[in-house]
């Protein structure tokens, strides 16, 4: 059989080994993610998920690198028989919508919030189900490996290749999922970042796509697309990159602002008065919506996942509106397989992933900000209020130290909180110590508590999450967890 793409020239092949991670492939441009190596896993993800005579969708944020890592993808997957897809720019949950409707495996090239010197692939099995190293991303990794060193043989016969537009099909898709033509107006400051919300809000939210106008004013901050994110970074997760936002919103006395990341699939919300909203308040306004909306069409046996790092209060949200709350690990490949597993009906995570059974068990987070939108717009009681009520405890956030020797860390934190009798520990995902007792106030009596310590995946860093019954309890706890990490 001839070669289709010859072997690479081991100076500009890039490594495999280096860029794919647990669940999609990250590298920096031109050197640890080449072209050469977009093509082999193109070619490496066709045979993998035995997609030759079937559609590969292919889409790409506005990073200036992303066109030609698409096309070099695109090369790969056509040598081995797959018809190409072109969506050009989007965003990813218009790549997972894309997936799902069209029944596709799907291919987005964005490195999310990460700075304009990386890109990266997600990978989406048909029907925008996720995939993760053990469950096809690591023989994927290993097939590109090869690829790069014997050359891509070529299929039986080549894919072809075409282009589609689906901007005004998506937006239509997530106003028949969240109607907002009857709330009450509202003025909302949306801050793209420069990144793919300034070409989807446009469309869902405004009258860019063409559909009927809704009672919202949208304020445009950093809709300019484009990578080199002039700005800031398209990290909202970061709180110095909402200061514009904050600023901005209480300046307009707008109702609310909203904040996405590079490829607009995680929202973040602030309020009136410029504060920003916990991702965890955000997952259990939308769980109370949702599972409202499952009761009202009949549905009885309801489940709703949380992962573990979200506040105590997304579970009992949950439970207290009549459903069952799913407890998972973090990472979407995870979430997205138990999404699948228990027929939930939403997931949420601490980082403002937010997944919808209706967007077939993908994230979406355009579609939280539009029941965030539902919540306040359908309601009288302005974003502060709505917010404090789901944030009736106090929290760390994630707190992040770098550590050249975590399983000593561990070590000092089992020896240290796994001793006392009223601390129970489990290892679901990291360590997670738990207290009903409490102890740990300033004044040495406290409520419940409980601390997370999990490993990240990709740098040398622990990351501590903590949460309590009140806020002298929680810094106690936080204080003597960040002492033993950082020996």
């Amino acid at each position: 059989m001839h070669i289709a793409i010859h072997p690479a020239d081991p100076a500009e092949a890039g490594d495999p080994r280096s860029v794919v991670k647990n669940y999609d492939i990250r590298g920096l441009v031109g050197d640890t993610l080449t072209e050469p190596l977009v093509a082999a896993l193109g070619a490496a993800a066709v045979d993998e998920l035995e997609l030759a005579g079937a559609e590969l969708v292919i889409g790409h944020d506005m990073r200036d690198s992303s066109p030609a890592y698409a096309a070099a993808f695109a090369r790969g997957a056509r040598a081995r028989g797959a018809d190409a897809v072109h969506l050009g720019l989007c965003s990813t949950d218009m790549n997972y919508f894309v997936s799902g409707s069209r029944g596709a495996a799907a291919a987005m090239f964005t490195a999310s919030h990460n700075p304009a010197s990386y890109n990266g692939i997600k990978i989406s099995r048909a029907g925008a189900r996720g995939i993760s190293f053990d469950t096809g991303l690591g023989a994927i990794r290993d097939r590109a490996e090869r690829y790069l060193a014997e050359g891509v043989p070529a299929a039986a016969a080549e894919g072809a290749e075409r282009r589609i537009d689906v901007l005004t099909e998506y937006a239509l898709h997530l106003r028949e999922l969240v109607d907002l033509s009857a709330i009450r107006p509202l003025k909302i400051v949306v801050d793209a970042a420069n990144g793919m919300g300034g070409l989807t809000v446009p469309a869902v939210l405004g009258a860019a796509a063409e559909l009927p106008k809704l009672p919202l004013e949208i304020v445009p901050m950093y809709f300019e697309l484009d990578g080199a994110f002039p700005n800031h970074e398209a990290n909202p997760l970061d709180p110095k990159n909402l200061v514009d936002l904050q600023r901005r919103v209480v300046e307009e006395g707008a109702d609310l602002g909203l904040a996405f990341d590079g490829d607009a699939d995680r929202c973040f919300v602030v309020d009136e008065r410029g504060r920003p909203v916990s991702p965890s308040a955000v997952c259990a306004i939308v769980a109370e919506r949702e599972i409202v909306r499952a009761a009202e069409a009949g549905e009885r046996d309801i489940h709703v996942i949380h992962n573990l790092l979200t506040s105590r209060h997304v579970a009992e949200t949950i439970e207290r509106a009549g459903a069952v709350a799913v407890r998972t690990r973090v990472g979407h490949s995870l979430i997205k397989a138990e999404m699948a597993a228990t027929g939930a009906v939403f997931g949420g995570e601490h980082s403002a992933h937010y997944y919808f059974r209706d967007f077939w068990g993908a994230d979406n987070g355009m579609l939280a900000a539009m029941h965030v939108l539902a919540a306040v717009g359908g309601g009288g009681e302005p974003v502060s209020a709505l917010a404090a009520r789901h944030t009736p405890y106090p929290a760390s956030g994630e707190i992040n130290s770098t550590v050249t020797d975590a399983p000593a860390a561990f070590e000092r934190l089992v020896a240290e909180f796994g001793s006392r009798p009223d601390v129970t520990l489990d290892e679901f995902d990291g360590l997670t110590f738990s207290s009903v007792s409490g102890g740990e106030g300033a004044d040495g009596a406290g409520g419940w508590w409980w601390a997370n310590i999990r490993s990240s995946n990709t740098e040398p860093l622990l990351r501590l999450n903590v949460e309590a019954a009140d806020e002298a309890t929680m810094a106690a706890v936080r204080d003597r967890a960040l002492a033993l990490i950082r020996v």
